[in-house]
């Protein structure tokens, strides 16, 4: 063999040898050994999660303590652990918390669960019916509360291994940037109150992205790339639930699922002529739509099928309770409805929503979605030539790519952020290569 080829042999060996994907083994409490392929095992300590002090926050009307209600609306909000619209769980040391009536430590002191009560979990509280706090009575706790954390574990070019620490939040927290010439070997996950690491908490980058496959062309793909191709005319309408709508983004109007689609779709098919409309409606699902009576300002036939759009692309989560019977019953009717308008229909599977919710005991190793909503989507696309863009797969592998889900998720439950709502358009950018 000649000597250069042998050179680039070896070259390109150990090129694809110092890529190989790290492993990271607990080594302590807070003490993390990183493995990787041409450096020495070296061991990084992870800085514990900061309990911080919150002392007389006020609260001018407490609210009686409604048990029955999510967690995070079982009363007031405590504002160290708010994240949007929620609280985030498991952030509060619950057995700090003191509830006063007054700023000074010596006003009088109420009595949990006589005066008051406290979702442990959620960190909401308010008073109870027989206790001493009155309507309208200005309350004042103090307390303790942690944040989650996403820290990087690089590698310089000199071989050394750190860790980056990332900002502190009540949610959504990010990979803190990194030098330039590091290599990001990972991240460490801290989702708040932790006694001590685990597994869990472990996210080595094991792929760089998601592993794009060439995707059968659906007769609805088809049709759409032979119109915008020839630059002709296309109504496309998002039609979802809250996170369609995405009123609590920072900036709906270009963070959007389907804003991010759009634009990338104009910039894929220069001559088309695309018209974007949304009919979003938070909290609901495809049923409500069609049980409200027309003159509803969601009313299915008024809000949806009048719109004569060319394309509807619909995300609902919320859908994510139908069980595949009930999503082949009410699909099919909805099929039925929009190719009597000459409507084409993307179906987008949903994001994963919060660990508990989904009977996941981790966010690591969660390749298959287990929710029966999206085997019924899948199934129901595949028979009726439906064209699915599958942001569930992307979803399933953050966790390959360094990512915990729920770290995207702005509400800590099922709101996704930018980067949430970019795979949902990268899912339906997929199907137009």
């Amino acid at each position: 063999m000649p000597l250069r080829l042998a050179a680039a042999i070896l070259l390109a060996a150990a090129a694809a040898l110092a890529q190989a994907p790290p492993s990271f083994t607990l080594a302590g409490d807070w003490d993390v050994l990183v493995s990787v392929s041409g450096v020495n095992p070296q061991t990084v300590r992870v800085a514990p999660v900061a309990l911080l002090s919150v002392t007389a926050e006020r609260y001018d009307d407490l609210p009686l303590f409604n048990p029955k209600a999510g967690g995070w609306v079982r009363g007031a909000q405590l504002k160290g652990v708010k994240a949007q619209e929620t609280t985030s769980p498991f952030l509060v040391d619950v057995p700090s918390f003191t509830l006063r009536a007054g700023p000074e430590p010596g006003s009088t002191l109420f009595i949990k669960d006589t005066d008051y009560t406290i979702d442990p979990d959620w960190g909401t509280f308010g008073r109870l019916p027989n206790g001493r706090i009155q309507p309208g009575q200005p309350v004042f706790a103090t307390y303790r509360h942690a944040q989650t954390r996403l820290d990087a574990i690089v590698l310089s070019p000199n071989g050394r291994i750190s860790i980056q620490q990332g900002e502190p939040r009540a949610a959504a927290p990010a990979v803190p940037p990194l030098e330039p010439g590091n290599r990001h070997l990972g991240n460490i996950y801290l989702p708040g109150l932790l006694p001590r690491l685990s597994n869990d908490n472990f996210f080595p980058i094991l792929e760089q992205s998601f592993p794009e496959q060439v995707l059968p062309r659906s007769p609805t793909i088809q049709r759409l790339t032979h119109r915008l191709n020839a630059g002709h005319s296309i109504r496309i309408l998002a039609w979802g639930d809250s996170v369609t709508d995405g009123v609590y983004l920072p900036n709906k109007n270009t963070q959007r699922w389907q804003e991010q689609f759009v634009a990338r779709l104009r910039a894929r098919f220069p001559k088309a002529r695309i018209e974007l409309l949304t009919e979003a409606w938070g909290g609901r699902n495809t049923g409500s739509y069609l049980a409200v009576p027309p003159g509803n300002p969601h009313n299915y036939r008024e809000t949806v099928l009048a719109l004569k759009p060319d394309l509807v692309v619909s995300e609902f989560v919320n859908d994510a309770g139908l069980k595949p019977h009930q999503v082949q019953e009410r699909y099919a009717s909805l099929l039925t409805d929009f190719r009597s308008i000459g409507a084409e229909w993307i179906i987008l599977t949903p994001h994963y929503v919060r660990p508990d919710w989904m009977n996941l005991a981790s966010q690591r190793d969660i390749d298959d979605d287990p929710r029966p909503y999206v085997a019924g989507l899948r199934q129901f696309a595949a028979s009726h030539d439906v064209a699915l863009a599958d942001a569930s797969l992307r979803y399933g592998r953050l966790w390959r790519q360094g990512i915990p889900y729920n770290a995207l998720m702005l509400n800590a439950i099922n709101h996704p952020d930018a980067r949430g709502m970019r795979l949902f358009a990268d899912a339906l950018m997929a199907l137009f290569p």
